[in-house]
């Protein structure tokens, strides 16, 4: 499994383009320290917003996962990070 969650993630290019893409000067270059640390901390991001939506979806006595849920959950999981 922990081989599995390796290749789980964001790529470097995605996130450099996702990035690059709110930049006002074009001439703003990202490094690939700072890819790789971004496309870690999104791929947190997401783990921790889908653990936070199946605890919202397990108290309301749900068996599935909706976006009613996750949209509850996300003005604090945005609030801490």
């Amino acid at each position: 499994m922990a081989e599995r969650e390796a290749d789980i993630g964001f790529k470097k290019e995605l996130v450099k383009k996702l990035l690059s893409s709110s930049f006002r000067d074009d001439d703003t270059k990202i490094g690939e320290n700072a890819a790789r640390l971004m496309a870690e901390m999104l791929k947190i991001f997401v783990q921790e917003a889908a653990e936070r939506s199946q605890k919202q979806a397990d108290s309301e006595g749900c068996d599935q996962v909706d976006i009613e849920h996750f949209e509850k959950i996300l003005p604090q999981l945005l609030l801490d990070f």
